[in-house]
């Protein structure tokens, strides 16, 4: 047994010295010594073979779908009054017949491809990467095509895992160590500062144990202290992403556990703000928390995420007003991955969130851009769901992102009744006028 350990010892000190020295110092300080962008080199070629690989096995080239846009059904986009109106020749009033053609035709395309459903599960891609999860048509194709499968298997699970999972317990731990510390430091500019580089830090780290490689546009419009940044959520991730490049206030639920944990130490250190379950359901309380810590132009700005859920990469779903009755400067920030490389999507419905870091740390890396958009502030008489829209729209344009009225939360409650009934308000004041509400 005495001479099993005096041979693993050494090994997994030349490991973790590897490790401090080629990855953890390099992502403390922001730089690369190069190992990341030589291996997404070499991924691309590798998948881009694969791909000619593939399309040469093939009898005829099939192309999924890039975008669900375009998916079974092909929908026209024009308005209720538009298209019944178009069916009717343009005579309004009185029930007409054919207006039941209408309802017909928007129920079955429902039924087969709704809106909403399809933005909740993993986005399909032009090619296979190699990935079984991603192939939803998986056969054999070629004898190559499997080896090279199967060694991407050996070194995903047999390499990157340790190593991913390695660098993300350390990240978390020295999160936790380094901000209680922080949290001893009395309140002034070198606690802020301090505080601030820790957390950058470590979320560097974590996004080393990603192999996450991100490209950040217009850095010129980041946040500023004392505003609000919103941005469209597809995976928990996002957090570790945006950190990555500068620090950030927290706004979330209190959990238990290891969550907890880092919880407490990081509030130690940063006014994040944490509430309780009860809290949540305070929405004037959480508004004047919010309020209260945008009106310090000291403190870093809020993050918030005001879909409220995760949703695949291809769309951006109803803002949440709540995130823009608070007041100040929002600077939207629009996050597009690469799904070529690992889905970031967060399907909770299907996967805990153990089985979902599993994936990302399996998967072959984490590519994404993100765009930092020019500052915005709420016009006059416009309200904040006219605001947030706005914001909505410009983080969807610039993402290249299907820019959607529906509410993430139908991915797990029904339709609210109130939009049934503005749909059916739509069509009484066509059949008996727009004086029938009255």
């Amino acid at each position: 047994m005495g001479g099993f350990w005096a041979a693993v010892v050494p090994v997994l000190q030349m490991f973790f010295l590897s490790l401090l020295l080629l990855i953890m110092l390099p992502a403390m300080f922001g730089f690369s010594l190069g190992i990341t962008e030589t291996y997404m080199k070499i991924l691309i070629k590798t998948l881009k073979w694969a791909t000619l690989r593939i399309q040469k096995s093939s009898k005829e080239e099939e192309t999924l779908k890039h975008s669900s846009s375009n998916g079974l059904i092909q929908r026209d986009d024009s308005s209720l009054e538009k298209e019944i109106g178009e069916r009717r020749g343009n005579r309004r009033g009185d029930f007409a017949l054919s207006d039941v053609f209408y309802f017909s035709k928007k129920g079955i395309e429902s039924i087969v491809e709704d809106e909403v459903t399809q933005r909740f599960s993993s986005e399909e891609l032009v090619s296979w990467n190699l990935l079984t999860r991603t192939n939803n048509n998986f056969h054999y194709i070629s004898l190559r095509l499997t080896i090279l499968w199967g060694v991407g298997v050996i070194v995903r699970y047999g390499i990157l895992l340790p190593l991913r999972v390695s660098l993300a317990a350390i990240g978390l731990s020295w999160l936790v160590i380094g901000t209680t510390v922080v949290g001893f430091i009395p309140n002034c500019w070198l606690k802020d500062w301090l505080s601030e580089l820790v957390h950058v830090m470590c979320y560097r780290i974590c996004a080393r144990g990603l192999s996450a490689t991100i490209h950040y546009h217009n850095r010129e419009n980041k946040p500023k202290k004392g505003g609000i940044c919103v941005a469209n959520h597809t995976s928990p991730i996002d957090v570790v992403i945006l950190a990555n490049d500068g620090g950030y206030a927290m706004v979330g639920q209190v959990h238990g556990g290891l969550m907890g944990v880092v919880q407490r130490a990081m509030v130690r250190a940063c006014p994040h703000i944490w509430f309780e379950r009860a809290e949540m359901k305070d929405r004037h309380l959480v508004t004047q928390r919010l309020r209260d810590h945008v009106n310090d132009k000291k403190k870093l700005p809020i993050l918030i995420f005001p879909e409220g859920t995760c949703i695949n990469n291809t769309s951006v779903m109803m803002f949440k007003k709540g995130s823009f009755e608070i007041g100040g400067t929002i600077y939207p920030v629009a996050i597009k991955y690469d799904p070529q490389f690992g889905d970031a999507f967060w399907n909770s419905a299907k996967y805990n969130m153990v089985s979902y870091l599993l994936r990302m740390m399996t998967s072959w890396a984490i590519v994404c851009n993100v765009w930092y958009l020019p500052p915005m502030t709420q016009k006059e008489g416009e309200d904040a769901v006219q605001f947030a829209n706005r914001v909505k729209s410009a983080i969807a344009q610039q993402g290249g992102l299907v820019d959607l009225s529906w509410d993430g939360g139908l991915k797990r409650a029904k339709v609210k009744d109130t939009f049934k009934q503005e749909q059916q308000k739509k069509y009484s004041c066509m059949v008996v006028g727009d004086d029938s509400s009255e």
